[in-house]
């Protein structure tokens, strides 16, 4: 498990060093974390948006041709820091009394560090359906990324589930509190 922990760490700390805020580009860590799932056999599309500046990225394991599986879903973009007071620098991963920091390590980066990190072990518990990664931009500013995304999933006839964790209860295609 502490190895675990430890790629995690060393992965967030690459993704904090991608200084996406929501005006500028996302594709650097987009080519970073498709090389990621690449190296572990997902099967990664990339689309970019109208200004070629940005990117979603759509990957999967495991079965192909398989209705549904499981999707771990997280928005690349993190809010601009000007004008904001910091200890350390926002784009450099910092470790302080046990604490992680850096722009993006909450809000959702840690999670995307975690979930590429997992994704070799996840798809050997996720046999008969596919685990796809879907990483959007444009979150913070209208959740266009997600927008352009739930088109593309749709203009190729996948249907991944998503679901909310919530009080203990698992909902299906639930959209959130």
């Amino acid at each position: 498990m502490t190895v675990l922990l430890d790629d995690t760490c060393t992965l967030l700390g690459e993704l904090i060093g991608f200084p996406t805020v929501t005006s500028d580009s996302n594709l650097e860590m987009i080519a970073h974390l498709a090389g990621r799932l690449e190296h572990v056999g997902a099967r990664v599309d990339v689309h970019l948006d109208e200004t070629g500046k940005k990117a979603n990225l759509f990957a999967a394991l495991g079965p192909e041709d398989v209705d549904g599986g499981i999707v771990l879903s997280g928005h690349t973009d993190v809010v601009p820091v000007t004008e904001q007071i910091w200890a350390s620098d926002p784009f450099d991963l910092a470790r302080r009394d046990g604490r992680l920091y850096g722009r993006g390590t909450c809000n959702m980066k840690g999670f995307i560090a975690a979930a590429v990190t997992m994704a070799p072990i996840l798809v050997q518990r996720v046999r008969d359906r596919p685990l796809h990664f879907a990483f959007t931009y444009d979150e913070e500013t209208g959740c266009f990324g997600a927008q352009a995304l739930v088109q593309t999933l749709k203009a190729q006839g996948l249907r991944p589930g998503c679901g909310h964790y919530r009080r203990a209860h698992r909902y299906a295609h639930h959209r959130g509190p």
